[in-house]
């Protein structure tokens, strides 16, 4: 099995409403993934990587504020926060996927890309105070320790100034 990678956009602002019940909820989490919103997953496996040519696509575009501003459910019964406006992480996946065009987000599994922040893969009840404020201000590399193992920052990439 080979090890796999990952763009993130970390969401620190909503750990402490969601971090508890993600580990509960969520097996990345209990494999170091941050509460995050999905650039694209899985990207290159990590000896493919251009570093360089990552940092061109992400400082192309500015740092942002955005809100987690309600619950949604996908039909499987995963339960995410909704990134509003989730246009701009739409953005971010299409210019990774148009410069990595081998690399579509999920495989290809998915008919349409929908921003979310993960809570768990199976159905949890939520008491949360919405909306959560927060900024993305850079997309991070993550990438597995060893396949199937905890997962550890690679790169942090900046945005661009806003």
């Amino acid at each position: 099995m080979t090890r796999r990678t990952a763009l993130i956009v970390p969401v620190p602002e909503a750990e402490a409403a969601v971090g508890a019940i993600r580990l509960a909820h969520d097996w990345s989490a209990a494999r170091g993934v941050p509460a995050h919103i999905t650039i694209l997953f899985p990207f290159l496996p990590p000896e493919e990587l251009d570093e360089a040519a990552l940092h061109d696509v992400f400082a192309r575009f500015a740092a942002f504020d955005f809100a987690l501003d309600r619950v949604e459910q996908f039909e499987d019964g995963l339960v995410w926060l909704h990134p509003d406006p989730s246009w701009r992480f739409a953005d971010l996946t299409a210019a990774v996927w148009q410069r990595w065009p081998d690399h579509p987000p999920y495989e290809g599994s998915v008919d349409e890309v929908i921003p979310h922040l993960t809570v768990g893969e199976t159905p949890v009840d939520l008491d949360l105070a919405l909306p959560i404020a927060a900024r993305a201000h850079e997309v991070v590399l993550i990438e597995e320790e060893e396949a199937g193992g905890n997962w550890a920052t690679r790169l942090r990439l900046p945005l661009g100034d806003s």
